[in-house]
């Protein structure tokens, strides 16, 4: 066993208005926040699909998290809304599979308040140390077999992408 600490790795998605804001307003400032989180980009929090937050999962991610216009104060009216709800729902998902709704978290937030987005990072590290690796790591699928053949595709392995439709060259 390792004598190292454990670091999670944590996944954040954020809206391109409020949440970009902050991001930007803390590194405006200077506001230091867990190196740890790796963010990602949505036109607003209601286009989160609940298969983005469980794939993030799957890929590794100990724990994840949204970042939202202030509920009443979104800019696609009722956007957070509905990525809260679609959070609560991944949140119960995660618990009947025993991954653990703890793992995923929702913040609302202005685009001023770069110490508040510090926060919320610092909140999901400490929480996913507490609560340890993600358990998806200690399996790992074995890859299938590599077939020969026409069509096939070089791919590294775990590679989750789409296939090119048969016929359409790849585009």
């Amino acid at each position: 066993m390792s004598s190292e600490p454990f670091e999670p790795e944590i996944t954040a998605f954020y809206c391109i208005y409020c949440g970009y804001m902050a991001a930007d307003t803390a590194g405006a400032l200077g506001v230091q926040y867990s190196p740890n989180v790796k963010f990602l980009r949505l036109p607003c929090t209601g286009k989160t699909d609940i298969r983005y937050l469980l794939e993030a999962f799957e890929q590794g991610a100990d724990g994840v998290y949204l970042v939202a216009c202030p509920i009443g104060n979104c800019h696609h009216v009722r956007g957070n809304e509905r990525g809260r709800a679609r959070v609560q729902r991944a949140k119960r998902i995660l618990d009947e599979i025993g991954l653990g709704g703890e793992r995923l978290e929702m913040f609302f937030m202005s685009g001023s308040q770069a110490h508040a987005f510090a926060a919320a990072a610092q909140t999901m590290t400490e929480r996913i140390r507490k609560l340890g690796p993600n358990p998806l790591k200690r399996y790992r699928p074995p890859s299938p077999p590599a077939e020969g053949g026409e069509g096939e595709l070089d791919e590294e392995p775990g590679w989750r992408g789409r296939r090119p439709r048969p016929g359409t060259g790849g585009a």
